[in-house]
This record gives structure tokens, sequence and C-alpha cells, in this order.
């Protein structure tokens, strides 16, 4: 059973992962400390980060890379397939549908969906962007409970909440609000323009 992990600690396992995954040679042993030192992190902050997967390491000697790279997918799930679709397909919604990165976390990306005529009943990167009104039956046809918002924010509410009562239960949202989900339904925000104005006030 996975022990509970804090969602910072969460969220670094895959800045792990990428890092461990992009050395010439995986077959060799790595320290908690030489990973530490490559991401500028704390070696005891990875160490405890390490702890909660299934990776042994062993003192003075570290551990078996591919081992490692092995033990944070399977506690990502990258080896599962996971269904999702993406709500909008506009400019950021069509770039996420061309993004490739997602099947690296085992994240299948199945439909979108779009209330533009114009847009809907077309293809891109091979994913088919459907009507709106088609939602219920893609989503119960596939099981997803996985979805991406990427629609304006005086919609995304609307959306969310057409998403929840389909069945889905995570969401990740672009869209510049703070969604309200019923329990059990967990939501991530990512405000790209919030996130660039902390960067540039640290300019």
């Amino acid at each position: 059973m996975k022990q509970q992990i804090p969602v910072t600690s969460l969220q670094r396992l895959p800045v792990y992962l990428n890092y461990l995954k992009s050395l010439e040679n995986t077959d060799r042993n790595i320290s908690s400390g030489a990973i530490a030192a490559a991401l500028g992190m704390g070696e005891v902050l990875v160490r405890k980060d390490l702890a909660y997967t299934s990776a042994q390491g062993k003192t003075r000697i570290g551990y078996r890379c591919g081992e490692l790279i092995s033990a944070i997918e399977e506690y990502l799930g990258c080896n599962r397939v996971l269904p999702a679709v993406i709500f909008g397909a506009g400019g950021l919604g069509r770039a996420l549908m061309s993004y490739g990165g997602f099947k690296n976390y085992g994240i299948n990306i199945v439909a979108a969906f779009d209330n533009d005529p114009d847009k809907t009943d077309k293809f891109v990167a091979d994913i088919r962007i459907c009507r709106v009104s088609e939602a219920a039956e893609v989503i119960r046809r596939h099981n997803v409970k996985l979805a991406v918002i990427c629609v304006p924010a005086s919609v995304a509410q609307e959306v969310c909440d057409t998403l929840v009562g389909c069945g889905i239960c995570a969401v990740l949202n672009f869209a510049p609000v703070l969604l309200k989900v019923p329990e059990g339904v967990n939501v991530r925000n990512i405000d790209v323009a919030a996130n660039l104005a902390i960067l540039s006030s640290q300019i």
C-alpha cells in the first residue's frame, strides 16, 4: 500500500524521473546526494521523497538508477493507461492535444470537446474534437475520470459542473478561476498568467 505522500513531495517525483531518464547511462548506481546536487535540492529532502516509493537505496552505494526509475514510474502510475479528455479546443487545448508527453505518465487523451462547430469533427494529433453534446457518451464509453479544462473563465464553472456530472473526479484547470467541486473531486489549478506575473515581480 502506498504511503500518504505530501503534495510537494508528489510534485517533485516527476522532476526526479525526468532527470534520471536524461542520464546517458541508467545502468549504474546513483546517490540521493548526486540527484540533489544536479537539481539544486537538499539531499535529505530527496531521500525523504524517494522513501515514499518502493526504491531501496543502500548506504554509500545509492540506488540502481534503472530500478529507481521503475519505482518512481510505478508510484506515479506511469505503467497504467489512464484515459483523459480536454474541454476547450482553442490555442491552449490544441497545443495540449499535440503534446506527446502525456503518454510518458500513462495518460491517454481520448477526445477533446468544443462548442464551436468550425472546430468539431476535426482531428488534432489523431484526437477527435467532439461536440459538447457528446461529452457524456464519450466519457462513459472510455470510462474517463480525468479532464483538462482549457476554456474561458466565464464558462469554466459550467464546464466543470458538466464534467463532474459525467463522472469526472479529477480536473486540471487552466482557466483563471477557482472552481467549486463536490467532496471527492480533485482540482489542480494552473494559472499561467499569474505564474508569469510572479516571475516578473522577481526580476
